[in-house]
């Protein structure tokens, strides 16, 4: 296993200070996230930034909402996105197979975020390119066991799923508005790279806020 700058405990390092973070609260299954955290690391690899890691903590939709997502209105959703803003994304526009929970994900990432923050971050990423690009169902232990290999991470346990339901609370807390809503310090923003403007009977209109994005990030960067 990939060793951080904690100490190891029970094959899992522990990381008592991650050091300077942005962090995103976001579920998988959700299109806006799968952008906005590409257009967040992209700005934060271009400032040469390394030290600053992207922390994805889970906002498990399905609890924030009391059901499972809707697949026919995420794949709404993800064909606005990329016909929209994203053209190359999305490759699996489709989401078919959709899966029926991302809880055991989040709690994937969560173990893995418990290793490295580098590594965490990796998860967060692979695991939304493997739904929305590769058409992978990431609720299928199978192929979660999968990616959790190919990531060099065990499948999650009791305390990562406990870890979900932290973050859920803790969002809660923080006032999370939807996924995603990124935070940084004390500087806060919802879905901080798209205007996404819902028009009665015909979806929505969604527009990349480059704007209101490098903002955020100055902030962010600055310090």
């Amino acid at each position: 296993m990939p060793l951080g700058r904690g100490g190891r405990s029970k094959g899992i390092v522990v990381q008592s200070d991650p050091g300077p973070m942005i962090e995103v609260f976001a579920d998988i299954w959700c299109p806006f996230a799968h952008v906005g955290l590409r257009e967040v690391r992209t700005q934060r690899d271009d400032s040469g930034r390394t030290d600053l890691f992207i922390r994805v903590r889970a906002w498990p939709l399905e609890l924030v909402n009391g059901a499972a997502q809707d697949p026919s209105a995420t794949q709404a959703h993800a064909v606005e996105v990329r016909e929209q803003v994203a053209p190359t994304m999305f490759a699996n526009v489709a989401l078919d197979p959709f899966p029926t929970s991302t809880l055991q994900a989040l709690a994937l990432v969560e173990r893995a975020y418990r290793m490295d923050p580098a590594l965490g971050e990796r998860a967060s990423f692979v695991l939304r390119d493997a739904m929305f690009e590769e058409g992978r169902d990431i609720s299928d232990p199978a192929v979660l066991e999968s990616i959790a290999t190919g990531l060099g991470v065990r499948m999650p346990e009791a305390a990562d799923d406990a870890a979900v339901l932290a973050d859920w609370h803790e969002g809660q807390r923080r006032g999370v508005r939807g996924s995603p809503h990124f935070f940084c310090g004390e500087v806060d923003a919802f879905c901080p790279s798209l205007t996404i403007t819902k028009v009665p009977d015909a979806g929505s209109t969604i527009t990349l806020d480059t704007v209101r994005l490098t903002a955020f990030m100055a902030q962010c960067l600055a310090g």
